[in-house]
């Protein structure tokens, strides 16, 4: 009988130490997920909000406009010259999508020697294979976008010598077209190397009437700048205000900015005070009904200036308030498009014509800045005509 006893607690002893080695088993930790990288050992390109439609429609433009009012009359200032209305915009799909993308530390110096290894690319928060990597120092076209409106009279010489100091920043292999605008817009000189070619067109700025900036910014993306392999810019002299634009607005420029690979870089002059003073015979001052006049239409063209550069990719400077001068701030901006990274991939998923595809860029370094446009929309990816 002991034995059976013992048998029979030995049984009961090993089914308990059984039951709980099972219990152990069903409260074990779960595998783990898979590692997530750390925040601290990479940086990021922001995105930007979502942009507002019409912010106030009365001040941005005639939003659709086929054709521009009859300018027959006016005179011709430029007869030499290409005027915005001789040619048609050229635009294909392509699946190649390439994301300029410009790196910084923290005090605004380029960070050069990055590799294809140190980028990731998403779309739509899904990682995409890069397809594509430059980084070699390439020669680029920029656009000398120059507002001879009478509001930006009392800039005039300031605007011309930092076209000028601009220019010189520049090496013989990059380009330049100059183009002027008041209620035309009117191209000064093709994208040309010559140097004094382009002087002379920056010398060549005069005044105009009104002021047509969203058609400017229209014109230079939509029949210039889509004509054009590699690395483009404009770099825009302007106040904001814009008081004449017929093909274009304000969200359809900004829409363009977007959707371009062309970095925008205004270059901003605060013009109020001086279009402001009563005793002032060459601007309308306030109380005058005129528009492009008012605090707010100065507080819309600021803010249009920005919304340029933050949806292109590129900067915005003020003359008095940059560090070194504008010297200092075209030779940083010529050392960004000469020696910008640029991505390219092939969606990993097809889009419907329309859609808007969201993009982030990674650096697997930390504490770094970078500027990179962040969307497309499918359809509409500009190509060089051939």
């Amino acid at each position: 009988m002991k034995k059976f006893v013992l048998i029979f607690l030995v049984l009961i002893s090993l089914f308990s130490s059984l039951a709980a080695q099972s219990g152990r088993k069903v409260q074990a930790v779960p595998a783990t997920s898979p590692a997530v990288d750390d925040a601290d050992d990479y940086s990021e390109s922001k995105p930007q909000p979502k942009r507002p439609v019409y912010l106030s429609p009365s001040l941005h433009g005639n939003p659709s406009s086929v054709t521009a009012k009859n300018d027959s009359n006016l005179p011709q200032l430029k007869t030499d010259s290409t005027t915005a209305d001789e040619e048609e915009v050229v635009k294909v799909d392509t699946s190649l999508i390439t994301i300029p993308v410009s790196v910084f530390d923290r005090n605004g110096l380029y960070i050069p020697g990055l590799r294809q290894s140190d980028f990731k690319i998403y779309e739509d928060g899904k990682e995409q294979q890069i397809a594509y990597f430059g980084t070699s120092d390439k020669p680029f076209t920029v656009i000398l976008l120059i507002d001879t409106s009478p509001s930006t009279a009392y800039k005039i010489e300031e605007i011309r010598a930092a076209a000028t100091a601009f220019v010189d920043q520049l090496k013989t292999q990059d380009k330049v077209m100059v183009i002027e605008f008041a209620r035309r817009v009117t191209v000064l000189t093709e994208a040309t190397g010559d140097r004094q070619k382009i002087y002379k067109a920056i010398n060549r700025a005069d005044f105009g009437v009104s002021t047509s900036l969203y058609d400017a910014v229209n014109f230079s993306l939509n029949q210039r700048l889509n004509k054009v392999d590699g690395r483009k810019a404009i770099v825009l002299f302007t106040d904001g205000v814009d008081t004449n634009s017929t093909k274009a607005n304000y969200d359809t420029t900004i829409g363009l900015a977007e959707e371009s690979d062309t970095l925008i870089f205004p270059i901003y002059y605060n013009t109020f005070f001086e279009n402001n003073d009563p005793l002032s015979t060459q601007f309308p001052y306030p109380g005058s009904s005129v528009r492009g006049t008012s605090p707010a239409d100065y507080a819309l063209g600021k803010k249009y200036l920005e919304d340029l550069a933050s949806y292109s990719g590129g900067r915005v400077f003020r003359p008095e308030a940059t560090p070194g001068g504008l010297t200092a701030a075209f030779e940083g901006i010529a050392e960004e498009l000469r020696r910008q990274y640029n991505i390219g991939y092939i969606p990993v998923e097809d889009g419907k014509p329309g859609q808007r595809k969201h993009i982030k860029v990674r650096v697997n370094r930390p504490n770094l800045v970078l500027r990179s446009r962040d969307s497309y929309i499918v359809g509409t990816q500009p190509k060089a005509a051939t």
